[in-house]
Formats: C-alpha cells, structure tokens, sequence
C-alpha cells in the first residue's frame, strides 16, 4: 500500500512511519516526526457506528482493533496504558467470529454517533461595510442576497453594518426597521454587548424544554421566519455618506463591529456553531482595530515598515484580534473575511482571529467580482445527502504511548490545556503544552499537523524495543451538519526500529515531512525574521542530507540522495522561493493569507501551494506532467500551472498565432479547437473544487499575464547561462529569466558540497 492509499484508509500521514526506540536518535532524524491528520476526511465505507464508544478507565483510550480483547474472562487491555477493562454489559455476546465493528484491526476509521444534544442550529452573523462608493454597496448588496439563498433555512441569521458607527439590526421587531447604534471607537466585550442591546444576563443555550437564550428572536432568529426582513434591511442600507476630503479616507470602524457580533453570539449562542461573515470594502481607519490613519498622507503598512518597525496601528490592532480569537475559540465561533478592494483591508491584522478559529478568507478586487460569488457557492455546497460541507464546535484529542510526547499541533486549533500525565514536550511547536485542541468550524479538507517528540531514554526504552508496535490514536468530537453530535476515531500503529535499520529511511515520506516542515517554518516566522528561517531549512535540510545521503567524505560529486528521500531537497527550494517565505512584491495582507491556507489544508493540496504542478497539453497528443522549470516552455504546446491559488494556462507562442488567425473556427481544425479548450476547462474544474475558488488566468508565451507562470518556474536558464547550457544541442529553443535566483542546479550543488563536508 502506498502512502496516499494508506492516507485514504487512515485519514493522515506521517512524516515518519518508523520511529527510532529512544530520544537521541530520534533528535538525529533532523525532519520533525509530525502527523498531517484531515479530521473529517472522506474515507470510502467509514462505518458510522449508532452507540457509545467504549473507553478506557484508566487514559480513556477508545476501543480500537490494536487492544487485545480476553473473551473468555470479558476483560481487554488497553495498547497505551495496559491497563485491563472489562466490556460493558451489551458486549456479552462477542467472541472470536462475532467482533463489534471498532475491534476489526483493518477498520482503522470508525465514527460513533453521540446522544449529546446539539443546543442550537448553526448560526450566521453577517457583517457588513457600508463606507463604500454607492456601486460598490450595490454589488455589496447583490453579493448578500446571492449568500442569502445559499443559506440553510433552519439556521439563525443575523445583520451588522457598520461605517464610523455600528449598527446591530433587530429583525425580530416587525413594527418598521429597527436597529442600535454603537460607538464605532469602542471595544466592546460580551457584557458591553449584553448591556447596550438590553440581553438580560449572560447568554445560555435553548434548553430541552424549548426556551431561548436572550437575543434569539430579537436579533438572531430561523432564515425561514425572516429572510424578508433580512433581505429588506439590506436592501436599506444607505452608504456612509459622511463628507470627505479628497485627503481622507472614509470613516471605517472594521474592529468595533466585528466585536460587536462576536460579543452578539457569546451572549446568545455559547456552545453552538456560529459564524461572524465579515464583508470589507477597506482599511479600518478608527476604533480598535485600526489599520492606517483618515488622512492620506499616512500610507498604509508594507513589508518594509515591518522591517524597520514603523508599524504604529499594527501592534495594537494584532493585539485587539489575539483577544477576539481568545473569545471565539472560546465560544467555538468563527470570524470569516471576505476582502474586496484594490487596497489592503487589514487581513494581516485579522489573520490571528481568522487563524484560529477556522475562519475563511476571500480576496478579491470588488464586490462583483465572480471569485466572492463562487467562493461563497463552493462554502454552502451541498453533499449527496443535501448537507453544507461544515461541522462545528469539533475538539480534537490525541493519546500517545509513554514513550511519546506531544510538542504542540498547528492549523485552526485553540488549546484546550488539557494534559494528559507526561505525555506534554516541554518544547512546543504551535499551540503546545496540551493533548486536546478546540476547532471551532472544520470541512472534509481540514489539516492538522501534530508534532511528537519520542522521549525514552537510550537504553531503557523498554516499551520501545526495535520491532515492536506502538499505537497513536485521534479522536475528534463534533456537531456534524444533519445535527447529530459525532466522534471520529482513527487509531493508527507504527513500528519501533533500530538507528541502523533500512526500515528507518524507507518509512520517510518526503511529500508530508516537507508539509511538516513548512509549518514549522510558519510558526518560526512569527517570532523569528525571514532571513533566520531560510537559514535554519538550509541547516535542516544539509543535515538530513548528511544522515541518508550516499556519498564519500569531502568529494562533492559522489553526493546522491536515496530514491526516498530525492525529491525532498527540491521541495525546499521550491519552499524558500515562495511567497509564503518571500514577500517580496506582496502585500502584508496577501502574506497572511497565503499562509493561513498553509496552516489548514492536506499534504496534497499544501505541496501544490509550495511546489506547483505544471502539465503541458500538446497537439494530437493526452496532456502530460512536465518539469517545473523554464525549458518546459514550448511554442508549440498549451501549458496549465496550479499553484492552488493561481491556475495559468499560457498557450504557447506558435499555438497563440494560430488562435488570433482564428483556425479553431474552421472546419477541419477540430483537435486544434479541442486543444484550446481542454486546458481551459481542466483549469476551470481544478478552481470549482477549492475554498476559496481560485482565480484562472489565460495568457500567451510572452505576455504580460506570462509573470505569474515564469515566477514558478526554476530559473535553469537566465541572462547569465552560458548559451551551452541554456541550450543544449537537440533540446530545441529555450527562453530564459531574467533574474538573479539561482537554479535548482546550483542549489544541489551546494547542498552536495555541504553535505559531504559536514
């Protein structure tokens, strides 16, 4: 079975899948032992079991195929603790040929549907900028009313529209439109909120005998029972026509408002799904939160104020969005941004609250742009049963044997401080010091890298002896979107193996170390400059290679890496050529976006966004991957780049002259006719599949829109190749990059050099 087969039977990947027995020589692997687990992934025949699991006394372990059941005595012991434990009543009757379901060794995956009531349906908060030209809040509004129709009937809705003020509308009141006026300066807390729209006391979930929680009815109430109140109150809205200097920019209180909601669901709806939907026109210019000044002449944050830490407003707004995600995660809400402006609204202040609590965020250049629409279709899709990809209020806990600690996890996950004995690192990776994390909201495609640290002693590992199992589990806790609360149980098990085995290299997956990797690298980039953590990947990498390369000492050119480990060093070329590691020619806005993506999809998606797919589409010939590199360009082929956020399809020079000659109109030129249209439609389908939808671009070789794609290419061949290399006899013409990176080449040839004399 191979690793990507073995990821859709298990739901995660490892960067190693045999560990070495003791401390010291897991130190010496270099690459982090990490796990990319997909909580909700969809796994072929998952068994959906309608009872309780059965758990451990002792560390709660669920029960799993890896624990050794004693029929004759009714007792089973557990892999983690060995503890023994007896089966409840209702398991009487199983032996050796009738097993309950989670007692299969091959059902790794199970899920368990919970009698937990769910207290309240989901809830949308929707929030929105009125500091707009009258167009752009009229696309706004077109926009809303499109989101309107894509939301579930049963869920609670709500209205937050905000200039240099707040307004929380009141739906519930039938009478004529009614709505509070907030200050647009002032942080607001939950109480702040309970006060000023008059909630009573804190807010608690409906209870069983059908009561409501404050604020339910008044402001958050079933689409079915207001959607014409909500689609008139929009339609209401009136841009914030203050006067302006043509010096200043408008009044934009972004930070209150979104307090303000996330003050509205903690009152009225603690312990259930929720989403605070922010739609922003602009940079937030006054109240917590603030971006860049009113008046012009100050300009707004780039990565060079970063560098010379010019960034007055940064620091505080970061600070206000660290205490809002505190609030949210808390909740189990999430804050999703919906950018659309030419200039930067601020989602680099934004990205902690969006970070962690599973937040999405769209960028795009205006409200009637088709990327928001699409992206906002693709959110609210609806599965073969007639339910929206999205599960609330998840908690995630994962149980290790004794010999494994945990470092930390990153992704869309809030700590959960729960320790579970010794099985805490004391050397945290992302969110540390806990076995259990909160994820407020998840899809089928939600990633979360966990990083273990193996903390046996050499020499008195006796739980880790070579060739003995070990068993990891992962269990994840979550309102699943029919209603039901659900527990998803994956328990894996690996292999303890000795510093010399083969086994050891072999287990190494490049595809997933390399995803592990970058997360790290993210979180280091945090704390740490740029320039440290391309340093601190080059000393990773030259180690690595050091440990498994072939090579005799100090001769350069006898440097190989082993089959599986040999496409790892060019992932990390490509990792450090990135944007998310280069921010050179991004905004501070696009970073933070670029990089939350990271922190929360798969292996397979993430080494799309680090290393792009390239595919050329020839005539009279199926479509084919080629390399990632600038001899790929071809007059007379159509090529189709995916970088995940960006797909490109560049017809090549020659095949671009003759669709301005217009031959794919003509009879006879049929396949030529179906070559422009196949990457086209390929690139289209590749886009639909994605949260958020991805923008495509058609370019010919040689024009202007080509820059997105040559950017991805490695530069084999610049103004500074030798015309001998650039352009070897028999490969044909090649074009070249202006630029001064270097080449593939040369980066393995360093590495080669460095490695040999380490």
């Amino acid at each position: 079975m191979d690793l990507v087969q073995q990821e859709a039977y298990e739901g995660l990947r490892l960067s190693w899948n045999a560990w070495p027995c003791n401390r010291l020589e897991a130190q010496r692997l270099v690459v982090p032992i990490v796990a990319i687990l997909t909580p909700l992934k969809e796994i072929e025949n998952l068994p959906v079991l309608p009872y309780e699991p059965v758990r451990c006394k002792n560390c709660a372990c669920i029960l799993n195929g890896f624990c050794q059941p004693d029929f004759q005595s009714h007792l089973w012991h557990c892999p983690f603790c060995r503890t023994r434990n007896a089966f409840p009543p209702d398991y009487s009757q199983i032996n050796e040929s009738m097993l309950p379901a989670e007692l299969y060794p091959e059902l790794l995956s199970v899920e368990y549907t919970l009698n937990t009531p769910v207290p309240q349906p989901p809830t949308f908060l929707l929030v929105i900028d009125t500091s707009l030209p009258p167009q752009e809040l009229q696309d706004m509004k077109i926009a809303i009313k499109h989101l309107i129709t894509l939301l579930p009937e049963y869920a609670l809705v709500g209205l937050v529209s905000y200039g240099m003020h707040v307004c929380v509308h009141e739906l519930g009141y039938q009478a004529l439109p009614k709505s509070y006026l907030l200050d647009g300066q002032r942080e607001l807390s939950a109480a702040d909120v309970r006060t000023l729209l008059n909630l009573g006391g804190v807010g608690q979930p409906r209870p069983s005998t059908g009561g409501q929680a404050p604020g339910i009815g008044r402001f958050l109430l079933p689409l079915s029972d207001c959607e014409f109140a909500l689609e008139s109150a929009v339609d209401d809205l009136l841009a914030d026509e203050v006067f302006l200097a043509p010096t200043e920019r408008p009044g934009r209180a972004t930070g209150a408002a979104v307090g303000a909601a996330v003050g509205l669901l903690e009152s009225c709806i603690p312990g259930s799904g929720g989403r605070v939907m922010a739609f922003v026109g602009g940079p937030c210019t006054r109240g917590p939160g603030t971006v860049v000044g009113v008046s012009k002449a100050e300009a707004i944050r780039t990565h060079k104020d970063f560098l010379k830490d010019d960034i007055q407003h940064y620091k505080k707004a970061v600070k206000y969005y660290d205490q809002l995600a505190d609030r949210l995660t808390t909740a189990g809400h999430c804050l999703d941004v919906f950018a659309c402006s030419l200039d930067q609204v601020g989602l680099a202040e934004m990205h902690p609250a969006a970070a962690a609590s599973g937040g999405v965020m769209v960028m795009a250049e205006t409200f009637s742009h088709n990327l928001l629409r699409q992206s906002l279709a693709r959110m609210f899709e609806k599965d073969a049963q007639g339910l929206p990809d999205m599960a609330w209020q998840a908690s995630l806990d994962v149980l290790t044997p004794p010999e494994v600690k945990i470092q930390g996890a990153t992704g869309p996950v809030a700590s959960l401080n729960k320790r579970t004995k010794a099985s805490v690192s004391d050397q945290d990776v992302g969110i540390g010091g806990t076995t259990a994390w909160r994820l407020c909201t998840l899809t089928k495609h939600t990633a979360v890298a966990i990083f273990f640290e193996v903390c046996a002693a050499a020499g008195q590992s006796h739980g880790s002896a070579a060739g003995s199992l070990f068993v990891l589990q992962f269990a994840t806790q979550y309102q699943h979107p029919s209603g039901q609360q659900r527990l998803r149980v994956v328990t894996v098990g690996r292999q303890w193996v000795d510093k010399d085995s083969p086994h050891l290299g072999l287990s190494f997956d490049q595809e997933a170390a390399a995803v592990g990797l970058a997360r790290q690298a993210l979180t280091k980039c945090s704390t740490d400059e740029v320039a440290d953590v391309l340093r601190w990947l080059d000393r990773a990498l030259v180690r690595l290679a050091a440990r498994f390369g072939e090579y005799t000492k100090d001769q350069a050119d006898t440097f190989t890496m082993p089959q599986h480990l040999a496409l790892f060093p060019q992932f990390l070329f490509h990792l450090r050529r990135s944007q998310f590691l280069q921010v050179f020619n991004n905004t501070p806005d696009e970073t933070a976006f670029f990089r939350l993506m990271l922190e929360r999809e798969g292996v397979t998606n993430s080494l799309t966004m680090i290393q792009p797919t390239l595919f050329a589409y020839p005539m009279n010939e199926p479509p084919y991957p080629v390399l990632l590199d600038v001899a790929s360009l071809k007059p007379d082929v159509v090529l189709l780049l995916d970088s995940w956020f960006l797909v490109v399809v560049q017809y090549g020079s020659t095949i671009a002259a003759w669709a301005k000659a217009g031959y794919q109109d003509q009879p006879g030129y049929e396949s030529f006719r179906d070559l422009l249209a196949a990457p086209l439609a390929e690139a289209k389908s590749l886009a639909a599949a994605r949260i958020p939808v991805p923008r495509v671009v058609e370019c010919d070789q040689g024009g202007s829109q080509a820059r997105f794609l040559l950017a991805k290419l490695n530069p084999s061949a610049t103004h500074d190749t030798p015309t001998s290399l650039a352009n070897p006899q028999g490969a044909g013409p090649s074009e070249i990059i202006l630029t001064d990176d270097v080449s593939l080449h040369v980066f393995q040839q360093h590495l080669a050099k460095l490695a040999v004399a380490a």
